[in-house]
């Protein structure tokens, strides 16, 4: 389930053609879904019409062909529910939701902040482990708690290092109610993630193609395919998921899905030396193939 980045022209507007067609591609590719207005979706820098027209467009887009998840987390509990059920309104499938850091942590205030979102829902929610955006640190006890609880958290995005021993944890203690757990980090930790139990990603990595087949071959109990794969594009994986959007939002310009890389200020666009340095590292991964285009990963 790919992160989508949100697209915008030189001057900082919202560019939905480019949106929309970033969302065919996807849907062309086989995916199970796609999340929009994530961290790589720059949330934070976007105005409620826009991320109205946005869910519009994405929905659009995917014409059924592909459920839409939308991120929907706020520091406040009332504006995350309202968010939530904009996207519902407007034609979701789920959301996303982060806790918020409080100044003296407090795992019952997590609890609620996620119970009282999924009260007025009726879509599923997608419960994001992420501190190092969050600051807050979900315990196991407290992601099962949301599971055996909550019937709406339908899957738990576990990026929370080291994440593959958590993977572990949360599987043996899913008892009563088992959910997916799917990994995120750029897939920075892929394979050891896949070989202690996680369903898949959901990540904004440029390369959905790798991912799926990375699943494909864990699902198939072959290891030592997975792990081929994995150190095969590790190069490509670790310099994407340098900290911002700019590396991610060039390589979907290289694959033509994006007209610009346009970062939303404060954020700050590639600079050339990196680009350079990025054109190189994909023409050595991927040797001459046309990245515009589905890639077949033999």
């Amino acid at each position: 389930i790919p992160i989508l980045a949100t697209p915008f022209d030189e001057h900082e507007n919202l560019d939905l053609d480019s949106f929309e067609h970033m969302i065919r591609f996807m849907a062309k590719l086989g995916v199970n879904g796609v999340t929009i207005l994530g961290v790589l979706g720059e949330s934070n820098r976007l105005l409620d019409r826009e991320r109205e027209a946005l869910i519009k467009a994405a929905v659009r887009a995917a014409d059924g062909a592909l459920p839409i998840i939308v991120g929907a987390s706020h520091s406040g509990t009332l504006a995350a529910l309202h968010l939530s059920q904009m996207a519902e309104s407007l034609g979701a499938d789920a959301v996303m939701i982060t806790p918020h850091n409080e100044p003296t942590p407090n795992d019952q205030r997590t609890f609620d902040y996620f119970q009282r979102i999924a009260a007025g829902l009726r879509i599923p929610i997608v419960a994001q482990d992420h501190p190092a955006s969050t600051q807050v640190h979900m315990t196991a006890p407290l992601l099962l708690r949301l599971v055996n609880e909550i019937p709406s958290i339908a899957c738990i995005k576990e990026e929370a290092v080291p994440t593959a021993p958590k993977i572990g944890a949360l599987l043996a203690g899913m008892k009563e109610r088992k959910v997916p757990i799917l990994s995120g980090l750029g897939a920075l930790y892929g394979a050891f993630d896949l070989a202690r139990g996680s369903s898949g990603f959901n990540t904004g990595f440029a390369f959905p193609e790798v991912l799926q087949a990375m699943v494909r071959a864990a699902r198939s109990c072959n290891a030592a395919r997975t792990n081929e794969l994995y150190r095969r594009y590790l190069p490509l994986i670790t310099f994407e998921q340098q900290p911002g959007v700019a590396i991610r939002k060039e390589i979907l310009r290289l694959r033509r899905l994006i007209t610009t890389n346009q970062v939303r200020h404060p954020g700050v666009r590639i600079d050339s030396a990196t680009a350079a340095q990025l054109q190189s590292l994909i023409a050595s991964t991927f040797e001459g193939a046309d990245i515009s285009k589905p890639l077949r990963i033999d």
